[in-house]
């Protein structure tokens, strides 16, 4: 069985929205960060699925974000199909947004996560930054140049 890394295609689309469905609660797109996601085209270079056989089994979508005047990319969401959790397919997804992101300009990386899972890839938690409610403030978590950026995260319709 072989995995292999793709950048996500318009085609694929469907395919991953039904893995997000399967893996996450329904009304998950009612969640704070689907808010900041509407209506703002993903950074498709950054969104990745894992294919094995032809089958969809990770996938992992980016979305720009502001926090004030700066810019960061929204990681999530991020899906392991339940018959693949724990073979280290989500942290093949993750490490390849962090390897490419900067080489695309992005300087930071912004989440919503647990902080215990998200900490082994340098994630931490962002006391100055601010998600939408009802997000859990413990939650929110930023990877790479976090200097000087303070606020509430609004939508990014560059």
């Amino acid at each position: 069985m072989t995995d292999v890394i793709a950048q996500e295609t318009p085609a694929d689309w469907w395919e991953v929205e039904a893995l997000y469905d399967l893996c996450f609660a329904p009304g998950r797109t009612a969640l704070s960060s689907y808010r900041l996601r509407e209506e703002v085209p993903m950074v498709a270079e950054l969104c990745y699925l894992i294919r094995t056989e032809g089958a969809v089994h990770g996938a992992v979508r980016n979305w720009p974000v502001r926090i004030g005047d700066a810019r960061s990319l929204l990681l999530g969401p991020i899906a392991i199909h339940p018959t693949r959790q724990g073979e280290g397919l989500g942290a093949a997804l993750m490490g390849r947004v962090l390897r490419e992101a900067p080489g695309l300009g992005w300087e930071r990386i912004l989440l919503v996560g647990d902080a215990p899972y998200y900490g082994r890839f340098g994630f931490t938690k962002l006391d100055d930054v601010v998600m939408p409610p009802p997000t859990n403030p413990d939650r929110v978590l930023g990877w790479g140049d976090w200097a000087g950026i303070a606020g509430e995260v609004t939508r990014d319709s560059d």
